[in-house]
């Protein structure tokens, strides 16, 4: 159930966008806070590893979207309350 609300988060990823923008924009947001999502998208790039390669079709983007979630989560978690109003994003 939890892949599944994490696979609808992903494919709504544009209404996600005006978030991302204030949320590395804002004040209220640590530089660290900032540089977490930044660092991981990064080392996940530049790491050969893949879970399930993605020649394998539609099977093979799945660690590509659960890993991209988990991301925009914490980044969620992390964010201050004024964003999270703003835009409601709930937590889960």
């Amino acid at each position: 159930m939890k892949f599944l609300k994490r696979i609808k988060f992903v494919l709504k990823f544009w209404k996600f966008l005006p978030f991302l923008k204030d949320y590395f924009l804002s004040p209220e947001v640590t530089a660290g806070k900032k540089l977490f999502p930044v660092a991981a998208g990064l080392l996940y790039i530049l790491l050969p590893l893949d879970l399930v390669p993605d020649f394998l079709s539609i099977f093979g983007f799945t660690d590509d979207i659960v890993i991209t979630s988990f991301v925009l989560q914490q980044m969620v978690k992390m964010a201050p309350e004024s964003l999270k109003r703003k835009y409601k994003v709930l937590e889960e």
